[in-house]
């Protein structure tokens, strides 16, 4: 069950992705990013995680193209 992922989780991803704000596929940058601004650091780890994720799909699917 390791890649199962809240639905806050999630969610939040999806919303901070439509902001338009500049995440990358590197953990690292995109919890500095995140900062401070999450609940918990265990919440803000696991956004920073699916959106580099989903960023590194992105770039994938761009370079299949």
């Amino acid at each position: 069950m390791g890649k199962i992922k809240l639905k806050l989780v999630r969610r939040t991803a999806d919303t901070l992705l439509k902001k338009g704000i500049g995440f990358t596929d590197a953990f690292e940058r995109n919890k500095q990013i995140l900062g401070n601004t999450m609940p918990s650091k265990k919440i803000r780890n696991q956004i920073a995680g699916l959106l580099a994720k989903i960023k590194k799909h992105q770039i994938n699917q761009l370079n299949k193209l």
